[in-house]
This record gives C-alpha cells, sequence and structure tokens, in this order.
C-alpha cells in the first residue's frame, strides 16, 4: 500500500479522500489554488501545496503544476477525485510518466470511455443500445451540427465530449436558438474541462437516469456494486440519488448490471467506474456515458455494501485484487439517499449564491452521514462548483431513508447564504418522490424549476423589481424565520421577477446582475434597438451560464459592463429605453 497520496482537487472530495487515506495511515497532500490558500481541504491534509491562481485553468487544470507539485511534496500516487482532470488521458498518461501511480483506469481507457463520443461508438460496436446521436469526425462547423440535429430531431442534447456532471450541456427544443446554445455549451465545456468539443443526443421523453457502480481490476476481473437512481435533477445536474431504484425489477436490475460489466470488459477497465444509463417509461435503456471515475454519490454505495469504495480505489492501484467476497456477488443492505446540499437559490432559478458562512452546523444521528469540503468562516466564490456538502442518510426501507433524510435536513444549519436546504425537503417528502416516481423532468413537473429549453438559463429582469435579498425574506432557510420553512421553495422559475405587463409604458430599464458573475459575451450594443427576448448579456458564476434578456421592445441607452469583467449582485449592466408596444 502507498505511504503518500496526492489528491489532485479541492472540496468535498478532496476532503473525502483525505479522510480515507488518513485513516489508512497514508501521508495525504492536498494541492490548491490562491482562491482556496485557506480551504477546509488545505486544513485537513498532512501538506498542502499552491498550484497556481484561482481560475481553474491555471490551476486545478494545470497538469504541469500538479505533477511538480507531487514531485515536492514525494508523492507515490495522484488521486485525481471527480470533475477537473478526473477522466482526462493526457493527465493520467502525465502521471504515470513522471513515475507516479494514478489512482484510476489507464490512459487508455480513459481515452476510450472518458471521451463521450468514443464511448459511444465502443459500446455500439460491443452491442450494448446507444441513444441515436451525432459527433463528427472532422468539420465541426455549427452548419454541420445545425443539419445533423435536424436530422436526429428535435429535442436534441448538445453534450461536452470531455466531461459529465451537466457542464457543457444544453438542451435545443427546436433550431431557434440551437446555434447560440451550441455555442454556450462549448465555452462551458471549455472552462470545466479544458476542451469544448460537443456532440449531440437524441432527447428521451421522461426517462430515468440510473447508473450501476462498476470495479476492475489488474487481473482481469470485473464486478458490479448495484445500482445507483440519479433521476432529481436540475439544469441536468444530479440533486438527489438513492439505492437501490425504486423503478427496477429484479429481471430488469440484472440485465443491466450484464450491460455494465460488459462496458467494462471491453475496454479492459481498472479501478472504479460508472455506467450510466438512460431508462424509457417502458424499461428499454441506453448507454448514455461511462464516468471513469469515482461519482460524486458514491457514498450511498457505501452505505448500501458496507464497502469503502475510496480504499478499494487505493487497494487495486497497489496492485491488489478485488475481494473475494465481493466476487461473489454485490451486497446491498437497505435503503440510502444523498442529497447534494449547494449554495444556490432554488426559488430564483437556481441562481449560484455566494458570500461567508456565518454558521455551520452538520445534522447528527444513526444512519446519517456528512461529506462536507467547508466549514464556519469559510468565503463562497465563484470559480468554483456550488457544492457545498453532500447529506446522506441509510435506513432498512426506503420510507424510513425518506423520513431520515427529512429529519436531517431539518437540523442541516447553514448561515450566511442562500443554500438548497430548503427546497431540498420539498423535494424529499414530495408526494410523488415518496411514490418512486423520479423522472428525469421530475423539478420540472411538481416545481417548475428549470427553463423550458433548458437552455443557458434566461433571467428576464423587471425593472420596477428590486433585486431579490434573501435575508429579509423569513423563508425559514435561516434560523430564526418566522415563515414555514418551504415557503419560498414553490414553483422556482427561470424569471428572477414577475413577467413585464403585456403593454408597458415607455421608461428607463436598469438590467441588474441578479448575482456574483464574471461577464462572458455583452451582445448588445449602445444605441441598438432590441426585441423582447433578446440576449443583452451573458454571466458565468460557478461553470455555468446565464443570459441577462430585454424585458421588452426597447433601445440600449447604456452599457455598464465589459466582457471579461466580474460584476456584483446588483450592479447595474445595461440601461434601456422601453417601447410602448
Amino acid at each position: 500500500m502507498f505511504t503518500s497520496v496526492l489528491i489532485a482537487n479541492r472540496g468535498e472530495i478532496a476532503c473525502r479522500v483525505i479522510r480515507t487515506c488518513q485513516a489508512q495511515g497514508i501521508r495525504a497532500i492536498a494541492v490548491y489554488s490562491d482562491a482556496d490558500a485557506n480551504a477546509l481541504h488545505v486544513r485537513l491534509a498532512d501538506a498542502a501545496y499552491n498550484i497556481g491562481p484561482a481560475p481553474a485553468r491555471d490551476s486545478y487544470l494545470n497538469i504541469a503544476a500538479i505533477v511538480l507539485a507531487a514531485r515536492k511534496a514525494h508523492a507515490q500516487a495522484i488521486h485525481p477525485g471527480y470533475g477537473f482532470l478526473a477522466e482526462n488521458a493526457v493527465f493520467a498518461e502525465a502521471v504515470t510518466r513522471a513515475g507516479f501511480t494514478f489512482i484510476g483506469p489507464g490512459a487508455d481507457a480513459l481515452g476510450k470511455m472518458g471521451r463521450k463520443t468514443a464511448a459511444r461508438d465502443l459500446m455500439r460496436a460491443a452491442g450494448v443500445p446507444v441513444v441515436p446521436g451525432f459527433h463528427p469526425a472532422h468539420d465541426t462547423s455549427n452548419a454541420v451540427f445545425q443539419a445533423a440535429a435536424l436530422d436526429i430531431g428535435f429535442p436534441v442534447l448538445i453534450k461536452a465530449a470531455a466531461g459529465g456532471g451537466g457542464k457543457g450541456m444544453r438542451l435545443a427544443q427546436n433550431g431557434d436558438d440551437f446555434e447560440a446554445l451550441l455555442g454556450a455549451a462549448r465555452r462551458e465545456a471549455l472552462a470545466a474541462f479544458g476542451d469544448d468539443t460537443v456532440y449531440l443526443e437524441r432527447c428521451i421523453a421522461r426517462p430515468r437516469h440510473i447508473e450501476f457502480q462498476i470495479f476492475g481490476d489488474g487481473f482481469g476481473q470485473v464486478i458490479h456494486l448495484n445500482e445507483r437512481e440519479c433521476s432529481i435533477q436540475r439544469r441536468h445536474q444530479k440533486v438527489v440519488e438513492e439505492t437501490p431504484s425504486p423503478f427496477l425489477t429484479p429481471a430488469l436490475r440484472a440485465q443491466m448490471a450484464a450491460s455494465a460489466v460488459a462496458a467494462a470488459r471491453a475496454v479492459g477497465y481498472v479501478n472504479a467506474g460508472t455506467v450510466e444509463f438512460i431508462v424509457d417509461p417502458g424499461g428499454a435503456f441506453y448507454f448514455l456515458e461511462m464516468n471513469t471515475r469515482l461519482q460524486v454519490e458514491h457514498p450511498i454505495t457505501e452505505l448500501t455494501t458496507g464497502v469503502d469504495l475510496v480504499a478499494l480505489q487505493l487497494a487495486i492501484a497497489a496492485g491488489e485484487p478485488l475481494p473475494e467476497a465481493l466476487l461473489e456477488g454485490a451486497p446491498s443492505h437497505g435503503h440510502a439517499i444523498e442529497c447534494r446540499v449547494c449554495a444556490e437559490d432554488a426559488a430564483n432559478g437556481f441562481l449560484p449564491a455566494t458570500g461567508v458562512i456565518a454558521a455551520y452546523r452538520e445534522p447528527e444521528g444513526e444512519g446519517i452521514r456528512v461529506d462536507s469540503g467547508v466549514a464556519r468562516g469559510d468565503e463562497i466564490g465563484l470559480r468554483y462548483d456550488a457544492l457545498l456538502a453532500k447529506l446522506i442518510v441509510h435506513a432498512p426501507t426506503r420510507a424510513a431513508a425518506i423520513e431520515k433524510m427529512t429529519f436531517a435536513l431539518d437540523n442541516f444549519v447553514i448561515e450566511g447564504l442562500v443554500t438548497n436546504l430548503a427546497f431540498l425537503r420539498e423535494v424529499i417528502t414530495h408526494p410523488a418522490f415518496a411514490a418512486g416516481e423520479t423522472t428525469t423532468d421530475f423539478i420540472d413537473r411538481h416545481f417548475g424549476g428549470e427553463p423550458a429549453a433548458g437552455a443557458t438559463q434566461t433571467i428576464t429582469a423587471d425593472p420596477t423589481a428590486a433585486i431579490r435579498n434573501p435575508w429579509q425574506i423569513a423563508d425559514g432557510y435561516r434560523i430564526g424565520a418566522a415563515a414555514p420553512r418551504a415557503a419560498s421553495t414553490r414553483a422556482p422559475t427561470a424569471r428572477n421577477t414577475a413577467p413585464l405587463p403585456a403593454h408597458p409604458p415607455a421608461r428607463a430599464s436598469q438590467i441588474v446582475s441578479p448575482m456574483p458573475g464574471l461577464v462572458v459575451d455583452v451582445p448588445a450594443t449602445l444605441g441598438a434597438r432590441v426585441a423582447r427576448g433578446a440576449t443583452l448579456v451573458v454571466l458565468e458564476a460557478m461553470k455555468m451560464e446565464y443570459r441577462l434578456v430585454a424585458p421588452a421592445d426597447g433601445i440600449v441607452n447604456r452599457i455598464g459592463c465589459a466582457k471579461g469583467e466580474t460584476v456584483q449582485r446588483g450592479q447595474i449592466l445595461i440601461e434601456l429605453g422601453l417601447e410602448n408596444s
């Protein structure tokens, strides 16, 4: 076994890996950007090394800096966590070439499966059903993609080839905004994964998202550790996960598990991975992608199987075979649910939130686990993912797990910034969730929380409304609020205020930023006449893009921001002269 491991990541997953390393007597080494100098994962580690400025491309995506830190720390192995470089074959090869052990699959498997387009081709050849789609070999022009989308048939998904987690993904309902969505997906993919390659995939109506945890060792043995249902999503990112799935029959579970193992065998897979499927209402399933890394939701598998997946990763990377007990079949005990606690405003279109954590207290009790990357006093900024912590519960039955999760959410205290805790409680206690009716449009159907096109989020500003201040609203997300806990979480919407009247009077409109963010584009030009719904400014926050659009027809009288500028919540970005209509 290794004596020292460098964790090439940040936040919750870095803390998670550090804890298992230290429990096994392994020296845990952290890396950090300038923005993370005082982060929790740095404080927990046995040693920590700065790898560059705050932007991810200059630090957590900087392969040379990470390898240099591993040399300085005299590390034996590098664990990539999830996100950033976790599925990057170039990184895995650089780690190995530098003389370190990469805790994950080899560069060959990463190249084949970590790149979603190559994985689709490989699975199709192996006989695994694949969702119809398109990825060009050479010509990547907008016109080629537009023609392919028409051929596939709308709605289509635009997806990042080099990553997952909802980053670089857009849903095009028709051809009207396709080119704009394609550009947004490419920019977001580049920011998240350092690669702007995208592909198209047919959108399956009202599916479930069900994945299987797989493990392979260096001796040709491959197993699965049961499924996880991850259908509760917003912006194509998972919000709530559970195991076992309330939908699968024993026969369908066995069929999908066999396909997952076959997918892993097709590439000689080693270490932890996840084979993800889309399942339609009739039970037909299609290969979606293979995540060649540890998943965010891995704790629910740990609680139902009793297997520490990070410890198993370390053992496999050190050359050990899979345990005999696991070769005989995956254990499964009870039911587990995970909720992702994020810095975001569910009542305001899931806009990201920033601030300093003024108070932080995790719930406690039998069967309750919190994997966190933050603590009291930590500042939550714009640079990285909005995930603060993962709340996981385990109980003998699904009903008992729901009850325990409700208790845990009620007793999780985070003050100083807006979180989705109240919204998560709304989801968990919803009758449709209790009934197991968990399709990927769950939030859309029951809360109205997704933009209709699933696109770069569109925010329509009402010039007569002030920016919403969550600290002035008794919505129950903070201690001492007078209103019911979930008062502000019903019917979250993609708009940040009420829509304009049908015939607004001529007046000036100040378009203000609904959040702190980075200006990535300013399509508006001074003096130009714009139509209602026209994009004026595109903001980026926590790796996601948001469009601010005109609330009515008008003329651009003033532009108060520029591309590349960081803006604050409430800052005036555009002034319009609105016209009578």
